[in-house]
């Protein structure tokens, strides 16, 4: 049995508040978390709705800096409605709310846009202190961690092992070259063991130009179906799909996206059938048994190779979307 990790970064957004344009608490929770829009909301509360009526569980990695502006509220009004449906709560940190508040863990002074811009020591007060923050809000400790804009490097992982927080998913194959500083290379598809964390990238399949990243809006519903087919035929780890909380929402024009919706509808519908593949989270056994020591091939998983066809329907499915929904 595959599990496929339905993984949502789940967060406000600073930007909002650095233009004035959303900077309370609950205008920002408006646009970037329960995503309202006239045909109704598509955040997080949609989302566990859908995952729910297929019987599926998703890990949302929560960020707590917003604590920093705002108070402990912020986050315990995302964590408890989490817990409440029976998900999983994971870390998440985006360091550019450092810039915006007048407090700040690492002391005053120090702000960047990625937790790699940080030294060992600033980025363990820095994650210790947001997993305090979700414990505060109701959440266990948390076991795995992505750092905001995939912003990692390899002093994350050791402030990780210090703090006792055994997951990373910082690393995307397919976007290296990008804020990732996490010494890997894009041929590291599977789980492995790295200075005391096991990284568990995220998923990518073949595509022009090399690898594409396992995301909901990055992917076709037939893309994304082939590729978890794939994956459990080769007999991956696991297969791990990033979304955010605002994924089906242009949140500039306030409107759903449909075509990502029904995306994600279908998508959650055929996992629940599908008899290879069950959702999973780093905090069933079974999964971290997976993830922890996989049997799978000596070589490592292999990459979905590159459909012509199914890429030229998703780019005409992206055009299309982007011209209606923006």
């Amino acid at each position: 049995m595959l599990p496929v990790m339905l993984t949502v970064d789940t967060e406000y957004a600073s930007g909002y508040v650095a233009s004035g344009d959303a900077d309370s608490w609950a205008r920002n929770f408006t646009r970037c978390l329960s995503c309202e829009t006239p045909t109704g909301p598509v955040g997080i509360d949609y989302q566990m709705q859908v995952l729910g009526r297929h019987g599926l569980k998703a890990v949302f990695f929560v960020d707590p800096m917003p604590a920093l502006l705002w108070g402990e509220e912020a986050v315990s009004r995302i964590v408890e409605p989490i817990l409440s449906r029976g998900h999983e709560v994971q870390l998440h940190l985006h360091t550019e709310w450092l810039a915006l508040a007048d407090t700040s863990p690492i002391g005053p002074g120090r702000s960047g846009r990625n937790l790699s811009d940080f030294t060992l020591e600033e980025q363990q007060a820095l994650i210790g202190w947001a997993a305090e923050r979700l414990v505060a809000a109701g959440a266990t400790y948390p076991l795995a961690f992505r750092a905001g804009n995939y912003g990692a490097n390899d002093d994350t992982l050791r402030a990780l092992a210090r703090l006792g927080i055994g997951f990373d998913t910082s690393f995307a194959p397919a976007l290296t070259g990008g804020d990732c500083r996490i010494t890997l290379t894009r041929d590291d598809l599977a789980p492995v063991e790295r200075l005391g964390v096991r990284e568990v990238p995220i998923a990518a399949i073949g595509a022009r130009g090399g690898l594409r990243h396992a995301q909901l809006t990055a992917l076709s519903l037939s893309e994304l179906k082939a590729a978890i087919r794939h994956a459990a035929m080769q007999d991956w780890p696991a297969f791990v799909l990033v979304s955010h909380s605002f994924e089906m929402m242009n949140r500039d024009k306030g409107l759903a996206n449909r075509v990502v919706q029904r995306r994600f509808e279908a998508l959650c519908a055929w996992i629940a059938g599908e008899p290879q593949v069950s959702s999973g989270t780093f905090g069933q056994d079974w999964v971290r048994q997976r993830l922890e020591k996989h049997s799978g091939p000596a070589r490592g998983p292999q990459p979905m190779p590159r459909a012509p066809m199914r890429e030229m329907l998703r780019m005409a499915e992206q055009a299309y979307a982007n011209a209606v929904y923006g």
